[in-house]
């Protein structure tokens, strides 16, 4: 079923402001835009190479802006470090989901647990994680694994999680069990949730919005259902040949 859209009236947890970012001065993004508001699933799609993962690792702390600003939470983050920001309340689940292999389900877990964390708050979340507490992250399934990577960052509550592409090797039909997750964290905790996915159909599903790079630029954005009621131009997006934006809001 596709998501409804977030209430208007929801604050801003995530500000990206004519964002430059790259490595060793050099710019793969260039001139972002981007908005996450409280309890909303907001998709960065785009080809590969298109600069979605040098955006999140910018937002999360782990590169430092080469222009433009970024607000969290109403405070400005750019070039704080990703330590420091996990602390205020921002969460990041990597591509490559980094757990500890030899720990179990609930080891994981307990390790990112903060003080107002609750970690019977995310079983109940994601409840099928509770069948497997007591397995090695190590010999979990491809899904389990990424569930557990999702519920390890929720653990502290954040105020936005940031998914780097959540399906990455795992089988379509997996991702569609799996993708949904990220709905019920935006209206459970009321996260704001950022995620880049190239399953660009399951996406637009969870999500209320959804901006499109092509070479480092934003090139096509608007709510999910504008994208999908515009294949050919969501199309022409990948292809870096959209002129045009569908209208934001």
């Amino acid at each position: 079923m596709p998501a409804t859209e977030a209430e208007p009236e929801a604050e801003a947890v995530l500000t990206v402001t004519g964002l430059e970012a790259g490595y060793h001065g050099i710019p793969v993004v260039r001139g972002l835009d981007l908005q996450v508001r409280a309890g909303e699933v907001v998709a960065l799609l785009g080809s590969n190479g298109a600069g979605k993962t040098t955006t999140l690792m910018t937002v999360a702390g782990l590169l430092a802006p080469l222009g433009g600003s970024i607000s969290f939470d109403g405070e400005s983050i750019g070039g704080v470090a990703a330590h420091r920001l996990a602390r205020r309340g921002l969460s990041l689940v990597p591509e490559d989901r980094a757990l500890f292999a030899e720990l179990t389900v609930r080891e994981n877990l307990r390790l990112a647990r903060a003080k107002t964390g609750s970690e019977r708050d995310v079983l109940d979340l994601l409840p099928e994680l509770t069948k497997c507490l007591d397995r090695k992250a190590g010999l979990l399934s491809g899904g389990e694994q990424q569930m557990l990577a999702v519920g390890r960052a929720l653990v502290t509550r954040p105020k936005l999680l940031v998914v780097d592409e959540m399906s990455l090797g795992l089988a379509p039909v997996v991702v569609e069990r799996l993708l949904p997750v990220l709905r019920r964290v935006a209206v459970g905790f009321g996260t704001g949730v950022l995620v880049v996915e190239q399953h660009v159909t399951l996406a637009l599903d969870v999500a209320e919005r959804a901006y499109v790079l092509a070479h480092g630029r934003l090139v096509l954005s608007g709510t999910a259902a504008q994208l999908r009621d515009q294949p050919d131009l969501l199309t022409a997006s990948y292809l870096g040949d959209a002129v045009r934006a569908a209208p934001s809001t």
